[in-house]
Parts: C-alpha cells; sequence; structure tokens
C-alpha cells in the first residue's frame, strides 16, 4: 500500500525532474483513491491507531504540480543568537521583522528570546482562503522551544504538521518536552514527517570540540501526543500546502562530512529498527552517519518561485535545493533558508559553494544555525543583494507577484 516516487537516475536535471515528477505509483489499485487521493490523512491517522504507532505510515505523494501559494512566512524560532536592536527592513518581495526586547509599555522587562545552537522554523501560508501552520525542527531545548513560541505568539493548537529534518539532538532536543507541556492542545492525529527510520537511531557526537552522547527521539512522547508519525522517504505534501524533498540524493560537488556516529537497535521504546534501516547503514556498534534520512521543506510562492528550508543540509545545501527543483518541477527558487553547515569546510570549498548559489539564482538567501560566519563573508562580498540576515526571532513574510 505504499505510496512512493521512483528515484531520478544521474542522467542530467532535466531527466531527473520528469522522473521524479512523472514515476508516481501506487501499488494496490484498489487502494489507490484512498492513497492517492484527499483520503491520504484519514487513512494514515487509522493506520497508526491499527499499529500503535509502531511503524510510520506514508505520507501524501506529489501527484501533479505543488501548490501554489499567496502568501508564505517563515518565522524563526529558535537559532544560534539574537540581535535584538536590528533594524527591520523591506526587500523587493520580502518583508524582514525582527523581534526585538521581550518588552511592553505596560509592565516591566519579563522572558525574552532564548537562543542556542539548534534551529526551529515556523511557517504560515495561504493559498486564497486557506491557512496552514508547520512547524519545523525544535531545537536543543523544550525551555527554549516552549518560551519562544509563547513569546511569538505560535500556538500549537493551530499547527497542521511538524517537520523533522534529521535525527541530530539541537533539531529534536525540544521535542518531547515541548509536547509533554502542550499536552491536550496539540490535535490528535497530526502528521509528524521524518525522512526515514535512521532519523530514530541513537548517535553521538564525534567531531571536535566535545565528543559524546547526541541523544534519541522519545519515541513514547510522539506515541503520547497521539502524532502520526509519516515516512517521506520519497517527496511528498506537507499540511497540503508545502512539500518535502524526500531524502537527498548527492550529485553535486559536496562532500559530506560526518560529525556523528549511529547506533541500530531499540531501548526502552527508542532506537531504529534495523531491518528498517538502509542495507548500506547496516552493522554492529557505531555506523558513521550518512543521513539518507535528511529531507529539506520546501513551499512554492506563486510568481516568485520555490522557498527552501535546507534546516543542515549535511547531505548539501546545494543538493537540497536541486533536489527541491527536481521533485516539484519548478526551477526558479525565490529563497533559500537555513543552517547551510559549511563551518568545518575549507574557504575554496565555500567558494565553490557560493558560485553554485549564483548559478541557481535565488533571490534571497538567508544562512542560519551551523552555516558559519566565514561563508556569510565571502557571501557578502560575493551575493551582497541577495544576503539576508536574520536571527532569533526574526519573520521573513514573501509575497507574490502581482502579475
Amino acid at each position: 500500500m505504499a505510496v512512493v516516487i521512483d528515484p531520478a537516475p544521474d542522467s542530467g536535471q532535466r531527466d531527473a525532474r520528469e522522473t521524479m515528477r512523472s514515476r508516481l505509483v501506487c501499488d494496490d489499485p484498489a487502494r489507490r483513491d484512498v492513497l492517492c487521493g484527499g483520503g491520504a490523512a484519514a487513512f494514515s491517522l487509522l493506520l497508526a491507531d491499527l499499529l500503535g504507532g509502531a511503524r510510520p505510515v506514508r505520507a501524501e505523494a506529489i501527484a501533479g504540480p505543488v501548490p501554489e501559494l499567496d502568501a508564505v512566512s517563515v518565522r524563526i524560532v529558535t537559532d544560534s543568537y539574537q540581535f535584538a536592536v536590528a533594524p527591520s527592513r523591506t526587500l523587493e518581495g520580502l518583508a524582514v521583522q525582527h523581534f526585538g526586547w521581550g518588552i511592553s509599555p505596560d509592565h516591566p522587562p519579563g522572558p525574552t528570546l532564548v537562543s542556542e545552537f539548534g534551529l526551529s522554523l515556523h511557517v504560515t501560508s495561504r493559498r486564497g482562503e486557506e491557512t496552514r501552520r508547520v512547524l519545523v525542527d525544535f531545537g536543543f531545548t523544550p525551555q527554549a522551544l516552549t518560551t519562544n513560541l509563547t513569546l511569538l505568539g505560535v500556538k500549537p493548537s493551530e499547527l497542521d504538521a511538524l517537520v523533522l529534518s534529521h535525527g541530530h539532538y539541537d533539531h529534536f532536543g525540544g521535542l518531547a518536552g515541548f509536547l509533554a507541556s502542550h499536552q491536550g492542545q496539540i490535535r490528535p492525529g497530526l502528521p509528524f514527517h521524518v525522512g526515514g527510520e535512521d532519523c530514530f537511531c541513537a548517535r553521538e557526537w564525534t567531531a571536535p570540540p566535545v565528543k559524546g552522547d547526541f541523544g534519541v527521539i522519545d519515541r513514547k512522547a510522539l506515541q503520547d501526543a497521539r502524532l502520526t508519525v509519516t515516512a517521506t522517504e520519497r517527496p511528498a505534501l506537507v499540511a497540503g500546502h508545502g512539500f518535502t524533498s524526500g531524502q537527498i540524493d548527492q550529485r553535486s560537488f559536496e562532500k559530506l562530512l560526518s560529525p556523528s556516529a549511529m547506533r541500530l537497535g531499540v531501548t526502552g521504546g527508542s532506537g531504529c529498527y534495523p531491518d528498517r534501516v538502509a542495507q548500506a547503514d547496516q552493522g554492529p556498534g557505531w555506523i558513521p552517519d550518512q543521513f539518507r534520512h535528511e529531507i529539506a521543506t520546501a513551499f512554492n510562492l506563486k510568481g516568485r518561485g520555490l522557498i527552501v528550508l535546507t534546516s543542515c543540509s549535511h547531505r548539501g545545501v546545494v543538493n537540497a535545493i536541486r533536489q527541491a527543483q527536481a521533485v516539484s518541477g519548478v526551477e526558479k527558487v525565490h529563497a533559500v533558508i537555513g543552517g547551510f553547515h559549511l563551518a568545518p569546510y575549507p574557504p575554496d570549498y565555500l567558494r565553490q559553494t557560493v558560485a553554485a548559489l549564483k548559478e541557481i539564482g535565488p533571490d534571497y538567501i538567508v544562512p542560519l544555525h551551523c552555516t558559519g560566519e566565514p561563508f556569510f563573508e565571502i557571501a557578502k562580498a560575493e551575493l551582497p543583494n541577495k544576503l539576508v540576515r536574520a536571527y532569533t526571532g526574526t519573520r521573513l513574510d514573501f509575497s507574490r507577484s502581482a502579475s
């Protein structure tokens, strides 16, 4: 009953795009209307109940063109730091609004935004009279996530989907505490998108400056919150407005420098089931992390193009963008937002990345989280009109073309 899109061949982006868009199949014709049509979400919830949340269900696959949206707003819930007195500004098709302080005219200063080495993004999209709200990643701690969501006015009860880009603690660390503190507010059956079973594996950090335990997703917390764990190994719709890239192929010059290792197996209800992990990652002990489960999330703004949330880009920011283009059939990229994971790389590699981004031609580049200051400095010199500085609390309001 799986909904799949066959992976694209390596023979050029145009062929890949056509292959990934056209080879959509539902392998059980008797259930095709349920799985490929509007009944997919209801079927996923039913299946999750039957399985007790033990095995992820398939997401609603992309069938036909990706949705065109009238407005997209990206709020940076958690990032590495905040600059409270940064002036807001308006650019062509983009309003950049910084949060400032956690103060008010009618009371003394109280809690303000918390920054930490982690990432969380909240997206509000509008299509006609229809609005959707998606939370992508959850930062390092539940304290930062919960504090910031409250200050930013994000209501958990209004969320239409959750997305986890990959299984690193600085992206899922806030999740279990967030779910527990908002129990009863998050609607039952809320889709929780992950890119594969290896997202759930226990991990250790193996790179400098400090090595050690890097956590594991609390699967019981997902079950207690009655989330529908939704597998998006293949490109899939998110809340009917956005879409995931599916697992990101490595086709560009980009090289994966793995800062972590993973261990297969389930302990105390958490971990990953070995029989659901790719054969190439099978083995005892600690296995070098290849991030096969990593996904990007994208939105297609009418008249402007794709807004791609790369999250961390372990498999390459260029690869993530190219994959979003291929699976959507939309060539124009309006904005790239997120961590580009370029801090560990030498200057020549950064310049190669900047050159590739120039070729892609996004209107705006918003580096966050693990991108690193060296990239920002090079991009500032090479792409001064495209680079946008954003912080914890910044809201990026994208408006569509008047045409």
